[in-house]
């Protein structure tokens, strides 16, 4: 089974491999599909809250080559030549399937959904940051530019990859919406709203969650399998596949106000 988890994400141009040059060169069998989760931002005149995601029209290959490559020498890369640009809001989910060039702008927190053989991630462009050793953190140019699917431009990005969100139930004062999912990739995403107590199920899957909105929640199991705990906002946990049925209570100051969860797990 593929592994899953949430990350918060680095500020790099990154390209992530496809499953055929993952498998051909690496020996990996899945590639490392994953998605943005705008958990907040901050409004800034001089830099607005952003993400980076899919080729711009027309973009050329070999122009990209040239500048990344030069951008090694001169420390100076303008992406926005290249890579599409999405003003970014509380809630808004970006999906990010191998190989679609993608980048978190500053002001920006994001929660990172992410298969996880994260040692594949190919660094295009990393803004001229250097490491613990004051030296600059390594690229990898070459292994990223063969991944990359230009054909992913500016009009399939904003109807494939932005806000793919749509209702799955709408019951018992608890709003269910599925947010993720693109055919590419094999990471289901469903975002669940409520004020009062939500019933979920793990299908035989294990789930992983994260508070989404809200400052605390409560986490039961009606058959008494775990304990219950307290999650705070922003927090992750799992909810392991054995369990089954469980519940997610506003607590504390969270009563009688309205949480959001997202919960991610693996398409079978």
């Amino acid at each position: 089974m593929q592994p899953l988890a949430f990350f918060a994400c680095s500020r790099s141009v990154l390209g992530n491999p496809i499953t055929e040059y993952i498998q051909d060169t690496f020996g990996m069998h899945y590639a490392q599909d994953e998605s943005y989760y705008i958990l907040d931002v901050k409004q800034e005149r001089k830099y607005p809250p952003v993400v980076y995601l899919g080729c711009k029209k027309d973009v050329k290959p070999e122009k990209l080559r040239q500048e990344l490559i030069q951008a090694q020498i001169t420390g100076i890369f303008n992406p926005n030549k290249f890579i599409n640009t999405f003003q970014v809001h509380r809630h808004d989910h970006f999906l990010i399937p191998a190989g679609t060039i993608h980048c978190a702008g500053k002001n920006c927190m994001i929660l990172e959904v992410s298969a996880t053989p994260y040692i594949f991630t190919f660094k295009l462009w990393d803004w001229g940051r250097v490491g613990l050793d004051g030296k600059p953190r390594p690229l990898h140019i070459a292994h990223g530019l063969k991944n990359i699917q230009y054909e992913r431009d500016t009009d399939w990005v904003k109807h494939n990859l932005v806000n793919q969100i749509e209702t799955v139930s709408n019951e018992n004062g608890v709003l269910e919406e599925r947010t993720g999912l693109h055919k590419l990739e094999f990471i289901e995403t469903h975002r669940f709203w409520a004020s009062t107590s939500m019933k979920l199920s793990t299908n035989g899957e294990v789930n992983v969650l994260n508070l989404i909105e809200g400052e605390e929640a409560i986490i039961e199991s009606p058959n008494h399998i775990f304990n219950s705990y307290v999650i705070h906002y922003a927090e992750t946990f799992i909810v392991p596949a054995s369990v089954y049925d469980y519940t997610i209570t506003p607590h504390g100051p969270s009563i009688n106000k309205r949480i959001g969860i997202l919960k991610a797990y693996v398409r079978l």
